[in-house]
């Protein structure tokens, strides 16, 4: 995954990822800025925002404010529509409420009267805008907005109507909290994250500081001279409690938990915050300021605005001569309005492609919803077009409804095995999850493999205690595997690393304070990884459509090509929401035509404690096991090629028998494909050692294709078929259709064709060439003499391969 210190070009939406919502400049992706600072729909109490009186808590939930009696426990619902609405805060006046209204597209700020819900007032600007609240007079409205380019702080004078920013810098900042005095406090980011009081445009004070405080937000006290803020350590995070005049020795209230939107309570006794559970279910909580108490503050009773039905939803899938049996799927509920329905626990994630709210469940689950129409949405990994009802639900009632799932391709079946082998289980998210959480998306998904990934946030290495998981030896499989980021040559994957230890130190390079200025070569990872088994692959490894075009040298991690070209990779991700496929597909083309047999793999680089990222395994791998589903025939079978990759198509390739990682004969062969897909695909392509021979029209929706033709094969190299093009739409999430083959090889594995040799030779030397310059100007003064031999070896052999004859 990028780290946040590297900005990151943005791309034609064909290729990669960008955003959904406005853009935000000075942010290193919009997958971190959707992810940690947009709101989130929860099941259970969001953004706890006590009332003036202290006798009630507006939050968040299922998309809706609700404001609870503390003392009955019951919970109002106080706004309705199709809108998400959340972060809630309240008028010193105590009849007013202001919060952010989400149309999955934007957000605004709006005001609303706290009993009737009546929309009293609406900010609502061509930007992100955000975090609204009072000043402690009731006269101003301080809120984050992103209308001149950055999320800057403004105020808008309720009497005069008249808005104005009160900051400009770069970066953002988040969660302004006004004092009496004009003073506010603000979390900012850029080149770091750190909690700051200013006053005025040019003076300000660090309360605290650190890296990817993803989720942190900063809460004044009602005397206004301490700060409560929930804050990232190694080994979770902490609630903690600050005074303004001497924040140096703070007070920590809870450590090692997830607290989350603390706020305080009117008179400064008790500090609420959000929390989820085991089951990744948000609950209400609050600690006491003086320490040593706290509880959960559990809602008694859902008041709705409307009658309400229960649906209950099971989905279920041909077998055999049976009618159909229970089958675990991905699902989206929306009720008469369009506003997302969700069960009662568990956690909901949006998919930020097709802008739609889904979960999981194991074949059977209940929701409640507001009575009337209700449309249902459910499919089950990639190769299962969506099914669609709309039903009646009559008030009080509970409607029961059954979808049956039909893939249109069977990879078990036939012999294919899929594998996400790039995601993290944790990244500064909303909720902490462990390797079992992916079971039910693993179903969900149909996806056999999965290989969470342990990373560093920075300076912090969280989840090490799952190195060695207890490994699944059955059906779905989970081996926890390592991102390993000397992040200035490029990031590293390792999977099928035994325990004792992962690899160490976890990052280096310029860009860390620590070990900035290691002459420590990523080969060094690889051949530790192939010590002991494992595989080690490039990731996300191409940002630009075309790394041979004037500047796309900078794209490539900088150290990928030396490795490559002397043999100590793999695999490259050819797939990944943060690359760019067809750049990365062009660069492996020209490593194949070296004769270098680097396997295909993907991942999704999805960051599984986050609401807002796609589905596990919704870009993923196939690999040919055969009868075998185990984890010995599977990486095998990735290791030597015998696979594909897709976010949505399938390719069942071959020439003259030969399938991927095979060799076939040269000379006039005939080759066939079919093509599978729940969605469409534009076109498919048939490559020879890196160009296309053969072009045909993809389809424009779920169904079955067959291809064939006649070739004349050269005497070495390769052919492979890709898949691209079309508009994305359930069950994919990715940015475009995209699918590509592992070669055949012609007359022996690791041919090459004189002619396609010495071409690519040439171009990466070029290639080479750039990273050794960045190399240099990024360790500047620094003595790396073992670096500078890596690469001096390999342009060695890249001239000695632009000269041979072949």
């Amino acid at each position: 995954m990028a780290a946040l210190i590297l900005l990151m070009p943005i791309l034609d939406a064909s290729a990669q990822w960008t955003h959904r919502y406005p853009k935000v400049q000075g942010y290193s992706h919009h997958v971190y800025l959707e992810g940690y600072e947009l709101p989130i729909l929860t099941n259970g109490p969001m953004d706890p925002a006590p009332s003036p009186d202290g006798r009630y808590v507006a939050f968040a939930a299922r998309g809706w404010i609700w404001i609870m009696d503390i003392t009955s426990r019951t919970a109002r619902q106080v706004t309705h529509g199709a809108n998400v609405d959340s972060r809630p805060a309240w008028h010193p006046d105590g009849v007013r409420l202001t919060l952010v209204r989400d149309n999955g597209r934007d957000t605004r700020i709006v005001i609303v009267d706290v009993e009737s819900g009546e929309l009293l007032h609406t900010i609502n600007t061509s930007a992100i805008d955000l975090d609204p609240t009072f000043t402690p007079d009731g006269r101003i409205l301080y809120y984050i907005s992103g209308v001149a380019g950055t999320l800057d702080v403004w105020a808008l004078d309720l009497h005069a109507d008249s808005a104005y920013a009160l900051t400009g810098d770069p970066g953002i900042e988040m969660k302004p909290q006004p004092r009496s005095d004009g003073a506010f406090i603000t979390l900012a980011k850029g080149g770091g994250d750190q909690i700051e009081l200013r006053r005025g445009a040019d003076s300000r004070q660090t309360i605290l500081a650190g890296n990817i405080a993803s989720m942190a937000r900063p809460a004044l006290s009602p005397d206004e001279q301490t700060l409560a803020v929930n804050w990232p350590t190694q080994n979770g995070w902490d609630l903690r409690l600050y005074n303004l005049q001497a924040p140096q020795a703070p007070i920590v209230l809870l450590s090692g938990r997830l607290p989350l939107t603390p706020a305080w309570g009117d008179d400064g006794q008790w500090i609420y915050f959000s929390e989820a559970d085991d089951n990744e279910t948000m609950h209400l909580h609050r600690a006491a300021a003086s320490g040593g108490e706290w509880e959960k503050v559990t809602v008694n009773e859902w008041s709705w605005q409307a009658e309400t039905a229960r649906i209950r939803i099971t989905t279920s899938g041909p077998e055999g001569e049976q009618p159909s049996h229970p089958l675990p799927a991905r699902l989206s509920f929306v009720d008469a309005s369009g506003h997302p329905a969700v069960p009662d626990s568990g956690w909901v994630y949006f998919d930020g492609t097709n802008g739609r709210y889904f979960f999981y469940s194991p074949d059977t689950v209940e929701i409640t919803v507001p009575a009337g129409a209700v449309t249902v949405s459910a499919t089950q990994g990639l190769a299962t077009p969506e099914v669609t009802a709309t039903i009646n639900a009559p008030p009080g009632t509970t409607v029961d409804v059954r979808l049956l799932l039909e893939p249109l391709w069977d990879a078990r079946a036939i012999g294919w095995a899929s594998g996400d082998h790039h995601f993290h289980l944790n990244y500064g998210g909303h909720t902490h999850l462990d390797p079992s959480d992916l079971v039910p998306m693993m179903r969900g998904e149909a996806l056999d493999m999965a290989t969470p990934l342990l990373a560093n946030l920075h300076n912090r290495i969280e989840d090490q205690h799952y190195w060695g998981w207890p490994e699944s030896q059955e059906a779905p499989f989970i081996r926890v595997g390592q991102e390993v980021r000397s992040h200035f040559l490029g990031h590293v994957g390792l999977i099928g690393t035994p325990p004792p230890r992962p690899y160490w130190p976890w990052m280096w390079g310029p860009g860390y304070e620590i070990y900035g200025t290691d002459d420590r070569p990523n080969a060094d990872v690889l051949e530790w990884a192939h010590a002991l088994g494992g595989i080690g692959f490039y990731v996300h490894p191409v940002s630009s459509a075309d790394p041979f075009a004037e500047g796309g040298g900078v794209t490539v991690p900088i150290e990928l090509i030396a490795d490559a070209v002397l043999g100590v990779v793999d695999a490259l991700e050819i797939i990944c929401l943060w690359s760019n496929s067809y750049g990365i597909t062009a660069l492996w083309h020209q490593l194949l035509n070296l004769g270098l047999p680097i396997a295909p793999t993907a991942g999704t680089d999805v960051m599984l404690n986050l609401h807002r990222t796609m589905a596990l395994g919704t870009t993923r791998v196939y690999v040919r096991t055969g009868d075998h589903l185990d984890w010995p025939s599977y990486i095998s079978g990735l290791r030597e090629g015998r696979s594909m990759v897709t976010n949505g198509p399938f390719l069942e390739f071959a020439v003259a028998g030969m399938r991927p990682s095979d060799v076939v004969a040269p000379g006039r062969s005939e080759w066939t494909l079919d093509l599978y897909t729940a969605s469409e695909v534009d076109t498919v392509e048939i490559f020879v050692n890196g160009q296309v021979v053969a072009t045909h029209a993809g389809l424009r929706s779920p169904g079955w294709r067959s291809y064939s033709g006649t070739i004349d094969l050269p005497d070495g190299g390769w052919i492979a078929a890709r898949a691209r093009g079309g508009a994305t739409r359930w069950p994919s999430m990715d940015a475009a259709p995209y699918a590509h083959t592992a070669p055949v090889w012609i007359a022996e594995k690791g041919s090459t064709h004189p002619a396609a040799q010495r071409s690519s030779a040439l171009l990466l030397q070029d290639l080479l060439t750039d990273s050794y310059t960045l190399l240099r100007f990024g360790y500047g003064d620094a003595s790396i003499p073992r670096l500078e031999a890596r690469f001096r070896t390999a342009m060695e052999r890249l001239e000695q391969l632009a000269a041979e004859d072949g």
